[in-house]
């Protein structure tokens, strides 16, 4: 039994003091709509608490699906950084950037420099999507959905080249016979995300799983749990979303919170089971609800 450990959205803060060069354009209306709400929404000690947590059940990895930072700030990702380091080495975590990650064009080479070792293939020296990391009879496979958006945009774009080098990747993973694991910040589906938000080659990642199949898709973004399925090559595929790991309001599904998800991997023949640990209303931290993983 191989145990992973699903957690996403932290929005790790207090952001640094930006600049006021820094606060053109984009960054501005996100650094005015941290100020007037996520700063409280996010609460960074009951983020240590759900990570202490999850440390009692000894994972054998961690996926980390996106949106470590708020702005995209050069100075948030030495402590996103950081943060990682506590989590665990680069062997032990496989992060995949968000929106919130690659917020501006400026964000993208400080995201790079500082996070690449989490995000790149075993024995790799630099960071490339999609990326791929082999354990214990299971193929974790990072994607980048984390492309840069206009003022009040939080979509997510694959692209033509990512979609067709992951494509060839799933078809040799599964003549190989291993338990695909795939990681990306926005849902991959259709229904995923409301319009500016969503994913906008969904149906395209659709279609390659419906041709090359994967054992289980792992998303966040929408800070919620959620568990649907889409057609693949060898049956359904469950794809799966979790809340921030450090949302303090809300019900269950949104409260902050994290996936177990357990494999027996054997290919298309791998049994999954999950549970989902989080907030609860008096304060603690505990099993609040179970992941079905069924189709029936």
């Amino acid at each position: 039994m191989y145990l992973i450990a699903h957690l996403s959205d932290p929005h790790i803060g207090p952001i640094p003091q930006p600049k006021l060069r820094e606060l053109v354009g984009k960054r501005m209306t996100g650094y005015v709509n941290w100020r007037r709400g996520r700063k409280v929404a996010h609460d960074m000690t009951v983020l240590e608490r759900l990570i202490e947590d999850m440390r009692a059940h000894k994972p054998d990895h961690i996926a980390f699906t996106g949106d470590i930072a708020n702005i995209g700030l050069a100075s948030e990702f030495p402590i996103a950084r950081a943060f990682l380091e506590r989590l665990g080495s680069p062997d032990f975590v496989s992060f995949v950037p968000g929106n919130h990650d690659a917020y501006v064009r400026g964000s993208l080479k400080p995201l790079t420099n500082a996070l690449w070792p989490w995000m790149a293939s075993d024995g790799a020296s630099s960071s490339a999507f999609p990326y791929l990391r082999r354990r214990d009879g299971i193929a974790f496979i990072g994607l980048s959905s984390a492309v840069p958006t206009m003022p009040f945009v939080a979509s997510g774009t694959l692209g033509k080249p990512q979609l067709a080098a992951f494509e060839a990747m799933m078809d040799e993973l599964d003549r190989e016979g291993l338990c695909r694991v795939v990681m990306l910040h926005h849902p991959p589906l259709r229904s995923g995300a409301a319009v500016g938000r969503s994913l906008t080659d969904a149906a395209a990642f659709e279609k390659v799983i419906a041709r090359v199949g994967a054992e289980v898709v792992l998303h966040g973004h929408n800070h919620r749990t959620s568990l649907t399925h889409i057609k693949g090559k060898h049956g359904p595929v469950p794809v799966v979303g979790v809340p921030s790991c450090s949302a303090v309001k809300g019900t269950w599904t949104h409260r902050a919170g994290y996936h177990l998800i357990s494999i027996e991997p054997d290919g298309p023949r791998s049994r999954i089971t999950g549970l989902t640990r989080g907030l609860t209303p008096d304060g603690n931290i505990a099993e609040v609800g179970k992941l079905d993983f069924s189709t029936s």
